[in-house]
């Protein structure tokens, strides 16, 4: 199995990580990997509406600012959050921003 590139845990910076969060379909596919761990990149952007170059470019986002890891084996890549990476350096970051844009199914709405 091969690691394609991605920083280094310390070289994370939060500006990248927020600049990779603000589109929607990455935040998408991010909540997708927190709820199911790692996928491959075909499962990972089914019903995501998009062709699959673009959904390429919105991982290769994700990599490049320390969001997931992508690990290929043969032709199929894997990725994963890099949930253990991004709580180390931001403490609380990600499943805060989960926790605004994925509410729980049983949360009251506001009146």
């Amino acid at each position: 199995m091969r690691l394609l590139p991605h920083p280094a845990t310390e070289d994370i910076e939060l500006t990248e990580v927020l600049r990779a969060l603000a589109d929607p379909v990455r935040l998408e596919i991010v909540a997708r990997l927190s709820a199911c761990g790692e996928m491959t990149c075909g499962n990972a952007g089914d019903h995501l509406g998009v062709h699959k170059s673009t959904a390429s470019h919105h991982y290769r986002t994700l990599r490049a600012a320390g969001v997931i890891v992508s690990k290929q084996e043969g032709r199929i890549i894997y990725i994963s959050l890099r949930r253990d990476d991004l709580d180390a350096r931001f403490p609380g970051l990600l499943d805060s921003i989960l926790a605004a844009t994925h509410p729980t199914a049983g949360a009251l709405a506001p009146l």
